[in-house]
């Protein structure tokens, strides 16, 4: 038998290999252009449907998807054959798009209807659970939050909110919280509280709150 001979010289040459794996034919310019603005838009599209929780990677399961979501999505911006003139054109297009929407949600009815609306979900130490139904947040996503912020009960939470990002963001009982802190926030009547003003006592007045046994009570929360 002939010995393979292992040669570093691609079978084409070395000019046309660089300008396969780097270069683009110049029709592909366009369609790549227009399948990364179809693929952003589709994705703001899902993201409006499902929320930001399917990205959020609280599990290893979401962190599965997100991973799936960025493949698909850069597969089809790029096309066939891969090459890094194609993807450096995706991800130009991609930063212009971003930095055109960015530009679009200073506008506050743009900001709405682009993005998802932070969201009330614990209140008090009570789940909201019809909220938690619509955004696609389970019992066992809220109690690892809580861990994460170091709180061993459900009850030592003062609210949970479920943040456009898809995290969660944990407050403890007996933190202040100003008004203007849960301004835009969906859900935040269900506090059924007295927020201070900013610079105000620091103090959070609760008023006729439903605690998890059932219990009423009217208090104040110090700082």
């Amino acid at each position: 038998m002939t010995p393979a001979v292992v040669s570093l010289t691609p079978p084409q040459g070395w000019q046309a290999a660089l300008l396969e794996t780097l270069g683009i034919e110049l029709w592909r310019i366009p369609v790549v252009i227009v399948s990364a603005i179809l693929i952003y838009a589709v994705f703001v599209i899902l993201l409006r449907i499902f929320g930001a929780r399917v990205l959020s990677g609280i599990t290893s399961f979401d962190a599965v998807v997100a991973i799936m979501v960025g493949a698909v999505a850069g597969r089809v911006i790029i096309g066939h054959p891969p090459t890094v003139s194609a993807g450096a054109i995706g991800l130009v297009t991609l930063m212009c798009l971003e930095a055109l929407f960015g530009a679009l949600r200073r506008s506050l009815p743009m900001h709405r209807a682009l993005n998802n609306q932070p969201i009330l979900i614990v209140a008090h130490g009570a789940m909201l659970t019809r909220v938690m139904r619509r955004v696609h947040v389970t019992a066992d996503d809220v109690q690892i939050a809580l861990r994460r912020a170091g709180l061993g009960r459900l009850q030592d939470a003062q609210c949970v909110i479920l943040e456009p990002s898809g995290t969660l963001s944990v407050i403890p009982v007996g933190t202040p919280v100003d008004r203007t802190m849960m301004q835009g926030v969906d859900e935040a009547d269900a506090l059924r509280g007295n927020w201070t003003s900013p610079g105000g006592s620091g103090r959070l007045v609760i008023e006729d709150t439903v605690t998890p046994r059932g219990e009423s009570r009217t208090g104040e929360e110090n700082a």
